[in-house]
């Protein structure tokens, strides 16, 4: 704050009132000390009483996931405020919705708070405007995918493994007319998947070219509607690979609409719960978000106890869950 009212040319009491958006401030002066925090990248410290703790410690992290309606988010959630609360460390948790611009203002308002740590699922292009707090000693952790333009610890799925797994399975029920459904192609994990599930089919000597591909499935109904475009095609596919959760459901649908369910396998990414109550039962490529959140929390606590070791990125495998759906032979 000291910086901050020494470019505006004003005292520190002015700078406080125009942060707290006092009254008794001239527009001219508000503009101009608004003006130095911006050049000066300065946050209110929402917090301040903390510094008077031992260790200048809040007592709480900032958690950013896509969203915390989806359930995968859900349990990593779940998972890291059950290990931090034994600390007692509080989670404030909010959802980025893939944006790159909700990222950054919502990481700046996590650190106006003074949190202690973030664990941050990444949607931005980089990641490198968090390294001025993170050169002073912020823990950072991120999640499900890997930061860019940064050095920091990661805990990830292995998802491209993972995809060739469900493609490997696919092929070897019989299949050779396979689709893929999949998220935006901008956000690292649909890329990944992706990769992995091609790559297979093209080891075993299907050709890329013709295998169906739609992406940008961001939510159940377009999940729903390209499904749909593609098992009425001419050509339709005898298998799909559905490779996020929403995108899943949004398949089954489609399935269930057309009367396709018994006669066209699936394989999702994700698991979620009722999935062995379906008929048939759908066959998944399951992460374990409960493995990443607990994995995560860990990370972050040994980081804020001071561990300085090289930053690695941490693969929790994925697991082939067969319930039937996957398992249907072709019919045609």
């Amino acid at each position: 704050m000291r910086h901050v009212a020494a470019l505006a040319g004003v005292g520190i009491k002015t700078v406080s009132r125009v942060m707290n958006d006092e009254p008794g401030v001239s527009e001219a002066t508000r503009e101009r000390v608004l003006g130095a925090s911006r050049q000066l990248n300065y946050q209110l410290d929402m917090a301040a009483g903390s510094l008077r703790r031992a260790g200048r410690q809040t007592l709480s992290i900032g958690l950013l996931l896509p969203s915390v309606a989806n359930p995968f988010s859900s349990e990593i959630h779940r998972a890291l405020e059950d290990s931090l609360t034994e600390r007692g460390i509080a989670v404030f948790a909010a959802s980025n919705d893939d944006d790159p611009e909700r990222e950054k203002a919502l990481v700046a308002a996590f650190l106006g708070r003074r949190v202690d740590g973030l664990v941050l699922t990444p949607i931005a292009k980089s990641q490198a405007y968090v390294i001025p707090e993170h050169s002073r000693d912020l823990p950072l952790v991120f999640i499900d995918r890997e930061p860019v333009g940064i050095d920091a610890d990661a805990v990830v799925t292995d998802n491209a493994a993972g995809s060739a797994r469900a493609a490997a399975h696919l092929l070897a029920h019989g299949h050779r007319k396979l689709a893929y459904l999949g998220d935006r192609p901008d956000i690292q994990t649909a890329r990944e998947r992706r990769r992995g599930f091609i790559e297979e089919l093209g080891r075993a000597g299907v050709a890329t070219s013709t295998v169906p591909v739609r992406e940008g499935l961001h939510d159940e109904e377009l999940a729903r509607l390209a499904a749909i475009e593609l098992l009425t095609s001419d050509d339709p596919p005898t298998a799909i690979f559905s490779a996020q959760n929403l995108v899943t459901f949004g398949a089954m649908r489609a399935l269930r609409e057309l009367g396709a369910n018994h006669r066209v396998a699936l394989v999702g990414f994700d698991d979620f719960t009722l999935a062995d109550m379906m008929e048939p039962g759908i066959t998944v490529i399951a992460q374990h978000p409960e493995r990443i959140g607990k994995l995560a929390a860990e990370r972050l606590l040994a980081r804020i106890d001071g561990d300085d070791a090289a930053p690695q990125t941490y693969v929790v495998p994925s697991e082939l869950i067969q319930r039937g759906s996957g398992e249907l032979p072709p019919s045609n």
